[in-house]
């Protein structure tokens, strides 16, 4: 009997390893992009190697870990036929979340999980991870490209991410640096960031012809549905450890605005006798925010626990140094609003 009769081979059950070649191939310039001088060994090795002789210099060297994904944003990408960008917003959400402690983010790693492999469509992928990571400042040392057919429709992919950064315990945000009377500074968001999109996706995109997606709208300064949707996440690492150096101990506490809003991100950077209240209206509006809310039919209290409401970060800060502190972020490059004080309270977010 012929050996090779009845073979099925790995590519015929929906696996082409060929194809993850080619991907591998095209992204390897991409990710040596992002090199750090701490990285040792190359892509492709079973692990990813990066030196932490920094921590030498610290006091107490402290890592911190974040984890995360993008969600239903990637079928706005898919149908939109662009996947250059939500790489960005993988970064960003973990960054970000690492960045809240005051740590400097050292190095990533992805996993992406596809239908079928495309190298080209990995490239695409990979060069918005790859991106990210440079507005990070970290380094994309490794990550793992599954293929699974019958599992996932063949133009489906996910994403998840891991961010490993360091800070120094005693230059660590901590909600117990919290007083009564410090500012609430808030960072301009570039719209929803990642988060809420399976209510986005349900009252601004289903029901609506891609036409209509795709249509510029002026109630989006210009942008169709699709394009604002996918705006990518705004990254604050270098503008935020920029100011942190500049004026140690001016800033008490930092709040990530993701799922939750501001409603239920913002009391996670207090201690537990101290309120933050939030100005309504002291801020300039986000068109692509609003134009969902208002598609959602909801109200404020709804609204503020579910959106960041045009802010994607909230910082803490020594009243005294609040002017110097709006200064350096807008040096910076950030859009930065006073939208509130600390009071007396229970550990909640209040709302004037």
């Amino acid at each position: 009997m012929d050996a090779a009769q009845g073979q099925i081979t790995y590519k015929q059950a929906g696996v082409d390893i060929e194809e993850g070649a080619l991907a591998v191939s095209a992204i390897k310039p991409l990710v040596k992009a992002t090199y750090r001088s701490e990285v040792r060994g190359d892509i492709g090795g079973f692990g990813g190697l990066f030196s932490i002789g920094a921590a030498k210099e610290m006091d107490e060297p402290i890592l911190v870990s974040g984890t995360d994904g993008v969600g239903t944003k990637l079928k706005v990408a898919q149908m939109l036929g662009r996947h250059d960008t939500v790489g960005i917003d993988l970064v960003a959400m973990c960054a970000n979340d690492i960045l809240a402690t005051g740590a400097e983010p050292l190095f990533f790693l992805d996993y992406v999980a596809v239908g079928r492999l495309d190298a080209q469509e990995m490239a695409e992928i990979v060069s918005g991870i790859a991106e990210g990571c440079k507005q990070a400042g970290c380094s994309l040392i490794g990550g793992e490209m599954a293929e699974h057919p019958g599992v996932m429709d063949p133009d489906d992919y996910d994403l998840s991410g891991f961010c490993v950064g360091l800070v120094d315990r005693l230059r660590m945000l901590d909600p117990e640096n919290v007083r009564e009377g410090d500012v609430l500074i808030g960072l301009s968001s570039s719209g929803l960031h990642s988060n809420g999109y399976s209510l986005a996706r349900k009252v601004a995109v289903e029901g609506r012809s891609l036409d209509e997606l795709s249509c510029p709208l002026d109630e989006l300064e210009g942008a169709s549905i699709l394009e604002a949707l996918l705006a990518p996440t705004r990254i604050y690492v270098k503008s935020v450890l920029g100011l942190l150096n500049t004026l140690p101990g001016a800033v008490h506490a930092l709040a990530h605005i993701t799922g939750g809003g501001i409603t239920e991100n913002l009391d996670r950077a207090l201690p537990s006798t101290l309120d933050a209240q939030v100005r309504r209206g002291s801020w300039p509006a986000n068109a692509t925010v609003d134009f969902v809310v208002d598609q959602a039919h909801l109200n404020e209290e709804e609204a503020y626990k579910t959106f960041n409401m045009g802010l994607g970060m909230i910082l803490i800060v020594d009243v005294d140094q609040a002017d110097a502190v709006l200064a350096e972020l807008e040096a910076a490059g950030e859009r930065a609003f006073i939208v509130g004080s600390v009071i007396a309270g229970a550990g909640e977010v209040v709302y004037e």
